[in-house]
């Protein structure tokens, strides 16, 4: 083993200690809170810098998978507080009206885990597998996985009765039978939120320094020349785009019970390009990029977009132009780039900001 990897490793070890030891010592309840709904964004950061990073695909819909994890989620604890009753958003439009078949089985504990697995994986496999086989790439699968996430949105905005439409799910008293309002209970869960993301950059990190990170690498360079080698490309993308789908799940999943709400709001066009922003600035090609920016963009949301909020977009979008001209690679580069100005010598030239398989798609 090299000696990167364990440096990659020691990086997790310190995050991990910081996130679980060092932030519930230091934070308040209100911070540590908001630390949680960032570490929920970072999950599915972490998995976009797996699929759009590594393997060269804008993922530009990902709304789509946090909303399966989100509202699987939110059902369960809904039906969790309503007990044997129905849920009082759906008594509001009609008091008589039976509970819908489809909540019924969110009842389960059971059901609501594997539904958080389960549902992101088949939903991106058929996905990818019918956009992959057919070499749907760049400009086109990144408006096309958009879309999906507004037409997701607009669903559910409209089946007020079923979903709660605009308002959403909210109001949850319970976590799995864990009373929400107790502060132990409120930590446990933003225990958990860290733990997931410290496990979820564990399982990317590995997959860096396996053979299948260098396949998706190649694959991302030279789609063609992985093909003349025997590989089937499109099997190698669908892997990476399953695995940034369930990660983009869970981040949905852990998100409900720490922010207490779900609206299409979290989960339309405009949270997935969030999430894109917050990957592209951390640098969407390295390990620790996406989390770091995604939880940066969180953060600039939530202290900037309160006090500002007509100002913040302004914000976010000029540091995403400068980042894009200045530091292709994002914010993960800088410290690098530093380096190697104060030790000149032979610079290996920097991994280029958009694949060849990608320009050449734009180009045509």
């Amino acid at each position: 083993m090299t000696k990167k990897p364990w440096i990659s490793l020691s990086g997790i070890g310190v995050f991990a200690v910081l996130l679980l030891a060092v932030a519930p010592l230091v934070l308040s309840d209100h911070w540590l809170n908001n630390l949680g709904k960032y570490c929920c964004w970072a999950i599915a950061a972490v998995g976009i810098g797996l699929a759009w990073g590594r393997g060269g695909m804008l993922v530009m819909g990902q709304g789509v998978f946090f909303a399966l994890g989100a509202y699987s989620m939110a059902m369960h604890l809904t039906l969790e507080t309503a007990g044997d009753r129905v849920p009082g958003f759906m008594v509001l439009y009609d008091p008589l009206a039976p509970l819908p078949m489809f909540w019924e089985p969110f009842r389960s504990t059971g059901f609501t885990l594997l539904a958080i697995v389960l549902l992101p994986v088949v939903v991106a496999g058929a996905l990818g597998y019918a956009l992959f086989k057919r070499r749907v790439k760049g400009a086109y699968f990144a408006i096309l996985t958009q879309a999906l996430a507004v037409a997701l949105a607009t669903l559910i905005s409209s089946t007020i009765r079923e979903t709660g439409g605009d308002t959403g799910l909210s109001d949850f008293k319970y976590f799995f039978g864990f009373v929400l309002n107790d502060p132990a209970n409120r930590l446990m869960v933003y225990l958990i939120a860290a733990t997931l993301l410290i496990v979820c950059l564990l399982a990317v990190w590995q997959f860096y320094r396996s053979r299948f990170g260098e396949l998706l690498v190649a694959t991302r360079d030279a789609e063609e020349r992985v093909r003349f080698l025997g590989y089937d490309p499109a099997n190698v993308k669908l892997v990476a785009f399953v695995v940034s789908a369930l990660m983009a799940s869970i981040g949905g999943a852990m998100f409900v019970p720490i922010v207490g709400i779900i609206t299409p709001a979290e989960i339309g066009a405009a949270a997935s390009i969030l999430m894109i922003a917050g990957v592209a600035l951390g640098g969407r090609a390295s390990l620790f990029g996406p989390a770091l920016g995604a939880m940066a963009v969180g953060w600039g949301q939530s202290s900037l977009g309160s006090t500002w909020p007509d100002g913040w977009t302004y914000i976010l979008g000029l540091l995403f132009v400068v980042v894009i001209l200045f530091l292709p690679n994002g914010l993960s580069s800088l410290p690098a780039r530093l380096m190697r100005r104060q030790r000149p010598g032979p610079v290996e030239p920097p991994a280029p900001a958009i694949a060849p398989a990608e320009l050449e798609e734009v180009k045509s």
